[in-house]
């Protein structure tokens, strides 16, 4: 590796972290990497010649391309993370506040939850008459992962036998690490059931992987998985007239904006649903935030209207 390369320097930290079984982390460090190169065109970028400047134009650059704010957000987070490291290992050196002036956060600028209309449009059972055996499939599996307090697909996907034990099952968030059990009801019951790997030699739940944890041959089998599962959704939600598309994440983020409504507190979804911070669950609730204001605003007029009636009364 060239001494002061960033472009060799995040090739070398993709490997390292393909190489420990992060897969999915090494992925993201490839397609940032390969927006970079797309923007400054050669491989033969040197951490000094990333400045605030650099990070605007590569910034404006995504966006001109397409990319939406929580993409751009990905891409200079991981930059970002790859220049402490080489910042680590005195490879560039250390610059403070290089990220000020671009995006970094996170945005709940895109709806995707369910209402309660479309709730109960997707626990309508489909006809075979209009919807393929694999459409069905993909809607149980869908109010399953609902069912589990919005178990993300990847969680999903990993799930092994070992996990259940009666009703209960017991698993390591993919994404974090933590661990969380979550006590099946009997709709659930059903569906796990149903849809249980039949293979007596694998040590997955469900028939979506074939392959050994941690290899890429299983990575790519679940992001195939992946795209199978959310084009059959998408096709779900188009034969029930839904209003908003349906992806693997609707599950996840109608679960916890449903908790929203029904008053739990925010620490605890957080905790249900095994994120690292209650941050990050305000993020799926920041978007309907406004909309429970404008409730509640209706309500304190309508009590007030009622009691000024009264009074005239």
């Amino acid at each position: 590796m060239k001494k002061g390369n960033m472009v060799s320097f995040m090739k070398q930290v993709s490997e390292e972290l393909k190489r420990s079984g992060n897969l999915g982390t090494a992925h993201v460090y490839r397609s940032s990497l390969n927006a970079i190169l797309t923007f400054c065109g050669t491989e033969h970028l040197q951490f000094r010649e990333i400045t605030p400047e650099w990070l605007k134009c590569f910034e404006g650059s995504l966006r001109e391309r397409g990319c939406s704010w929580n993409t751009v957000s990905t891409y200079l987070r991981t930059l970002r993370a790859v220049y402490n490291r080489a910042v680590d290992q005195r490879i560039a050196t250390y610059v403070p506040q290089l990220f000020r002036s671009v995006y970094t956060g996170t945005r709940a600028d895109r709806r995707r939850a369910l209402d309660g209309e479309d709730m109960r449009l997707m626990f309508t059972c489909l006809s075979s008459k209009v919807a393929t055996l694999a459409m069905r499939r993909a809607q149980e599996m869908f109010i399953l992962m609902f069912l589990l307090r919005g178990l993300p697909f990847v969680d999903l996907a990993y799930l092994r036998k070992s996990d259940l034990h009666g009703n209960v099952i017991t698993y390591r968030r993919h994404k974090t690490g933590s661990q969380l059990s979550v006590t099946l009801t009997p709709e659930a019951m059903i569906l796990v059931q149903k849809y249980m790997n039949r293979d007596a030699v694998s040590p997955y739940l469900f028939p979506i992987l074939h392959s050994g944890e941690g290899t890429e041959e299983a990575y790519r089998e679940y992001q195939l998985a992946l795209r199978s599962f959310n084009y059959q959704l998408a096709l779900v939600g188009q034969l029930l007239g839904l209003r908003e598309r349906l992806s693997s994440y609707t599950a996840r983020h109608t679960w916890a904006t449903t908790a929203y409504y029904c008053e739990i507190h925010p620490g605890i979804i957080s905790e249900a649903m095994g994120h690292s911070s209650i941050t990050v669950t305000e993020t799926y609730l920041k978007p309907f935030r406004n909309q429970k204001i404008d409730e509640a605003n209706r309500q304190v007029i309508d009590f007030v209207r009622r009691t000024v009636v009264g009074v005239s009364a």
